[in-house]
């Protein structure tokens, strides 16, 4: 039976049937980004709220297969871009391959040989001669970006026209605790802030959800801008802010707690983050 058509809120990754690669039409690319998992257990070092990970562990990437990763990542890159897939999977104004986004089903900096991993991304560019006309992305929680092969790793990018989208979702401690189930203080965050931004053009990303009905409280969000100021102030070289909400039901316990936010509140925290002097994408 035919597969339906990819949409923003039908990312369905068994649609090539692939191990590591994927393909996703993705909200914030406007088109088509081709996903790489590294966590095919389905671990992550986080455990955020609004994560669609089903059976989501605490844990690392598993060892990867580098021959697979490359083979499929080949299969996937020739398919989009000489085959008919955008034909058969994407509606006609999204067809449009705009990255290769490390994502996955976890934390993708905590595989071993991520480092490698990029790299092999880095030469898939280069066969497809797709270097400086799509992007190389790492999603991030930025837990590692002090790691050395990390740091390798996205200096390699940033050569390549790639970037490292960080996430910061709240300012304050225990609002970390209960959106990423992670105990961080806002000083952690901006050290590995800088270290990802100082290797590799870096944005923030941000997903703000209710919580039992209610938007976050003028207290979190001035926490949160804080944050950004304080980047700022140490003049943390940021591309800017992704902003956006839930676009597809949790996976996760806290699920039935939490809910989108409408576009109007994501737009006035986004004028607030401009007002800072920051760019801001903002994503319903």
């Amino acid at each position: 039976m035919p597969q339906p058509p990819l949409t923003f809120e039908n990312h369905n990754r068994d649609v090539m049937g692939l191990t590591h690669v994927y393909p996703v039409v993705s909200r914030r690319a406007a088109g088509v980004s081709i996903g790489i998992n590294l966590n095919t257990n389905n671990a992550c070092n986080w455990a955020c709220v609004y994560c669609q990970v089903p059976n989501l562990a605490r844990g690392s990437a598993p060892n990867v297969d580098l021959k697979l990763l490359r083979s499929e990542l080949d299969l996937m890159l020739t398919e989009v871009t000489q085959g008919t897939f955008m034909q058969t999977y994407v509606a006609a104004d999204l067809r449009r391959l705009n990255d290769i986004a490390f994502s996955g089903n976890g934390e993708p900096t905590s595989a071993r040989l991520f480092e490698e991993a990029v790299g092999i991304a880095i030469d898939a560019l280069r066969v497809h001669a797709l270097i400086g006309k799509i992007k190389l992305v790492v999603i991030t929680n930025g837990s590692l970006a002090l790691r050395p092969n990390v740091q390798r790793a996205f200096r390699a990018m940033a050569l390549v026209n790639g970037e490292v989208w960080f996430k910061v979702d709240r300012g304050r401690s225990e609002d970390i605790l209960r959106i990423n189930n992670i105990r961080l203080g806002p000083g952690l965050i901006l050290k590995r802030l800088a270290a990802a931004a100082s290797a590799c053009p870096t944005w923030v990303q941000t997903c703000m959800v209710a919580w039992d009905g209610a938007a976050p409280s003028e207290a979190e969000t001035d926490a949160y801008l804080a944050l950004l100021q304080q980047a700022l102030d140490r003049q943390i070289p940021l591309r800017g802010v992704l902003l956006y909400s839930l676009a597809r039901p949790s996976c996760q316990p806290e699920a039935p707690r939490i809910a989108a936010l409408p576009l109007p509140w994501l737009e006035a925290l986004g004028a607030r983050i401009k007002a800072l002097g920051l760019a801001v994408r903002v994503t319903p």
